[in-house]
């Protein structure tokens, strides 16, 4: 551990966490985090529901044994990967930056 990181209070980082630049932060990563989340469990309740009130439409065939609720079943891991690339993208080009900024303040550097 160096200097900056032992001699840091929980006072400095109640400070922290009422600065402009962490709320900002913070405000960056649930304007992603929330939306997403609402969508992917609309989606998924979606297709528990399907999968409980629509039989026969889960059960139509799509080609050979593939039916419409197999699809809809492989599309929820699908959409949970295309999630987490779409998040990692976000944090790298927004959330990352701005804790970089928050970092080098915190820690003395102003870089």
């Amino acid at each position: 551990m160096d200097d900056a990181t032992t001699t840091t209070s929980t006072a400095d980082w109640s400070a922290v966490h009422t600065r402009p630049d962490f709320v900002a932060l913070r405000r960056a990563q649930r304007r992603f985090a929330f939306p997403v989340a609402g969508l992917f469990l609309a989606w998924y309740l979606l297709y528990v529901l399907l999968a409980d009130f629509a039989h026969g439409f889960m059960a139509t065939k799509l080609f050979g044994n593939v039916t419409t609720g197999l699809a809809l079943g492989l599309l929820q891991f699908a959409s949970t990967f295309a999630i987490a690339a779409l998040y990692s993208r976000y944090a790298n080009n927004t959330l990352d930056p701005l804790a970089e900024q928050i970092r080098s303040r915190i820690e003395g550097d102003r870089a």
